[in-house]
């Protein structure tokens, strides 16, 4: 299933992988107005369908944003309020990168009615497959876990102080997943001789998808896994995949993966 927002692979596990900063597209109608920092949409979370590739040999679902997100953070709030009130964050329509450049020309931010009609054309096409995704295998199991799938430049001073640990693990503070599920997904993390370091609700505790989507009690455990690009990609331009460095940490993805899925199909109803 595709759109000019999203693609979706359909799956039959009780899983759905959601990358909601995948995208790279810039319509013309956008790009005309971008800096030429803008254009080179530094702040995607590259190559993460790649990364997660094995996720459909799992059986997941996985919906992955065709835009990029400086036209539209598909992990923001619709009216643009901040999930992380005192922190430096980026909005809904983002005017500056990550690292604090401005992404338009002069006069040529998006007014409020341009970011209404970006929200109408993209941001809601998303959140309307992805809603209907979680309820169809929902409705086939009972219970199910949204991954969030995300990744980022390990060192960026003007949103956090140092290195990220290299897993991020996000659960609004608990609210968005039983504490079993969580517990079974950091299992393969925390073992020893793990060369990879981690973290549960530091300073990524989740974004809007997780916080909204997230309802265990619903039967939708969601998780967001914020990792640094560093284990599998180039952080400078031209961001190659490094395939000899994913082969270190998909492993770990995997396990993961499963072990959570396993908990939250033990946690299903009877008969499913």
């Amino acid at each position: 299933m595709t759109s000019n927002a999203f693609h979706l692979a359909q799956g039959h596990a009780p899983l759905l992988v959601s990358i909601p900063h995948l995208g790279m597209a810039l319509p013309e109608e956008v790009r005309r107005d971008l800096t030429p920092e803008a254009l080179g949409v530094r702040d995607t979370d590259w190559h993460l369908d790649t990364l997660y590739g094995f996720a459909r040999d799992m059986g997941a679902s996985v919906i992955g944003a065709r835009v990029s997100r400086y036209v539209i953070d598909l992990n923001r709030p619709p009216g643009g309020e901040s999930l992380y009130p005192g922190q430096t964050t980026t909005g809904l329509c983002p005017t500056e990168s990550f690292r604090g450049e401005p992404l338009y020309l002069p006069g040529r931010a998006p007014t409020d009615a341009e970011v209404q009609r970006r929200r109408a054309v993209y941001w809601q096409p998303y959140h309307d497959a992805l809603r209907a995704e979680l309820d169809r295998l929902r409705a086939l199991h009972g219970q199910v876990l949204l991954w969030e799938a995300h990744s980022i430049a390990s060192v960026l001073p003007r949103l956090f102080d140092g290195k990220l640990p290299d897993l991020n693990v996000g659960t609004n503070d608990g609210a968005s997943c039983a504490a079993d599920v969580l517990e079974a997904a950091l299992r393969p993390a925390a073992d020893q001789g793990s060369p990879f370091t981690h973290v549960v609700n530091g300073r990524f505790k989740g974004g809007y998808i997780t916080r909204s989507y997230g309802q265990p009690a619903s039967g939708v455990h969601a998780i967001q896994l914020e990792m640094c690009q560093s284990l599998y990609m180039n952080e400078e331009a031209p961001f190659e995949y490094r395939a000899d460095t994913a082969a270190k940490v998909q492993p770990l993805l995997a396990r993961m993966l499963a072990a959570a899925v396993a908990q939250v199909q033990s946690s299903a109803p009877a008969g499913r």
